[in-house]
């Protein structure tokens, strides 16, 4: 039986070097703003004359409460910087892998001779990097997460073409390597990527300021009563400051004036959800919604423009993106607040508290010079997943979500997650699992996506959208039929049937090869909540 790498955080901590165990916020690898901080943009690197080539390191460190922390910073000491490109350019990124081995640990072969990618045998310092939400090949060197592997001392190069139809909007990277992820994204080494030109679909965002807000998750400090009422299962943080148990200090978001602002917010967290609000004096204020999980809202009918869509929250799945803009405060405002309300994640899940992440200040001399939305040169072109709604659907699916404890006998035994075609039999992923789905580039499929579990589960697919089409049987509102590359399906409640939710899926792009699909919460998707499906084409 396939057993998952999945260390321990604090066992991790026992085991690493003393040259690893460096403490952050002193010049160290991975460095942390203390609680209460200001909200800083992150770096940012731009792409030239068609391409962007970074080089970076994958380093570790343990912060002032010996918990393991994990960064990917460019050798110029750039930690987790925006990438932008535009559609069409290549992304060059060198990786080395700077976290030290630990020798006489577990390894596992996961390729062999005929899909080696880097490294064939996994460690507990291997790396990888996904490149979540992107639209592009799953070939070694690309976006390609089964197989490659870098280990701790070795190099390798991702080079990521994007397609010139990708839709303009926010796209994450982080660590994909199975077993070990949930650990290297709470470590946080998490970062964004902007494919350039949201104003040619909104026109009006022009002159706009623009803000990067980064969610993270992180384990709550050792000796911390177990989660439950205020105490949360993860620790939270906003473009790093900390909003951590007990004391809750949020982030400060200063800003320069009065003024509306274009926010770019991507909850890059290993588990935790959030349910997103704007608060002014008590009032929950209506968000100006342009673009999800990185494709503008409405924009996939052929016009090709976007089409805002109002929302007073924000539920952002793992992995989720939203882009909005926020709206001025009225003259006199006294108190102004980010805010995420209690994700309820059901009778098996963790427990996400209702949190203020962080505190608006506004006319603030102190405030950061925030990069503007550029005028419009032009109409946007030809977009990836146009007439996606009415083409002929080649195949229909049904898979669902399960867990089951490892000996049912022993209540206290680890939990086994699956996601399954429906028929089929319940495996653990295993890198070298065969497809559990096979498909070809071309291809129009609806599936539906069951949860037959008491907890919430995030449904996430490699390489592609899909156009969300009906919750629990029923079509959802125009409105809400957006294109994702994550959803979450809520728990079942032990009564009636399961909750769902039905997809339209696009293999239509250049993506052949093996992708993966799984759950977006990364504790279940490290202990085997996910599977291969193989895109057969040229």
């Amino acid at each position: 039986v396939y057993k998952p790498l999945i260390p321990c955080a604090f066992l991790l901590l026992a085991t690493l070097p003393a040259a690893a165990q460096t403490t952050s916020g002193t010049g160290g690898a991975c460095p942390r703003p203390a609680a209460g901080s200001d909200v800083r943009p992150p770096p940012s690197l731009f792409s030239a004359n068609g391409a962007l080539t970074v080089t970076a390191n994958y380093q570790t460190a343990l912060d002032a409460q010996s918990r393991t922390l994990f960064c990917m910073s460019t050798t110029s000491g750039e930690e987790s910087p925006v990438l932008h490109v535009k559609p069409g350019d290549t992304l060059n990124l060198t990786v080395t892998n700077k976290v030290p081995p630990l020798p006489g640990t577990p390894t596992q072969v996961v390729s062999n001779t005929t899909n080696t990618c880097g490294s064939n045998t996994m460690t507990e310092t291997s790396t990888s990097v996904h490149f979540h939400g992107t639209n592009t090949s799953p070939a070694c060197h690309g976006d390609q997460v089964i197989h490659t592997l870098i280990n701790s001392g070795e190099t390798f190069t991702f080079k990521l073409p994007f397609p010139t139809d990708e839709p303009p909007g926010l796209y994450w990277y982080h660590p994909h390597v199975h077993g070990i992820a949930e650990a290297a994204v709470q470590g946080g080494a998490t970062g964004t990527i902007i494919v350039e030109g949201i104003e040619r679909m909104y026109p009006d965002l022009a002159g706009l300021p623009e803000r990067v807000l980064i969610l993270r998750d992180q384990v709550v400090a050792p000796g911390t009563p177990a989660p439950g009422g205020s105490v949360p299962s993860w620790d939270v943080s906003l473009n790093y400051v900390p909003i951590a148990y007990p004391a809750f200090t949020p982030a400060v978001i200063r800003m320069a004036g009065h003024g509306k602002e274009f926010w770019r917010v991507a909850n890059t967290s290993a588990d935790s959800l959030y349910d997103l609000q704007v608060v002014y004096d008590g009032v929950v204020q209506t968000l100006d919604v342009r673009v999800l999980d990185g494709v503008p809202t409405g924009s996939q009918d052929g016009t090709r423009t976007g089409k805002a869509v109002q929302a007073n929250h924000i539920p952002l799945a793992t992995g989720g993106r939203a882009e909005f803009v926020i709206p001025p405060p009225p003259a006199g405002t006294k108190s102004a607040v980010l805010r995420t309300n209690k994700f309820d994640t059901g009778p098996g899940g963790d427990n996400d508290p209702a949190r203020i992440l962080a505190l608006l200040s506004f006319d603030d001399a102190k405030a950061p010079t925030l990069r503007t939305i550029p005028a419009s040169t032009g109409p946007a072109g030809k977009q990836r997943f146009e007439g996606l709604d009415n083409a002929p659907v080649t195949a229909t699916r049904k898979l669902y979500f399960s867990e089951v404890l490892s000996d049912p006998k022993n209540p206290a035994s680890p939990t086994n997650f699956y996601v399954t075609v429906d028929g089929a039999q319940p495996v653990l992923f295993n890198p070298t699992n065969p497809p559990a789905i096979t498909t070809k580039v071309g291809a129009v499929e609806d599936w539906t996506i069951e949860n037959r579990s008491f907890e919430v589960h995030e449904f996430h697919m490699h390489q592609i959208h899909f156009l969300l089409r009906a919750s629990n049987g029923q079509p959802v509102a125009l409105d809400q039929q957006q294109f994702l590359d994550t959803v979450n399906i809520p728990y079942w409640d032990g009564k009636g049937p399961y909750p769902s939710v039905t997809v339209r899926m696009d293999f239509r792009g250049m993506i052949a090869g093996d992708l993966v699909y799984h759950c977006h919460i990364l504790g279940h998707e490290d202990n085997g909540m996910m599977a291969i499906i193989r895109v057969a084409g040229p």
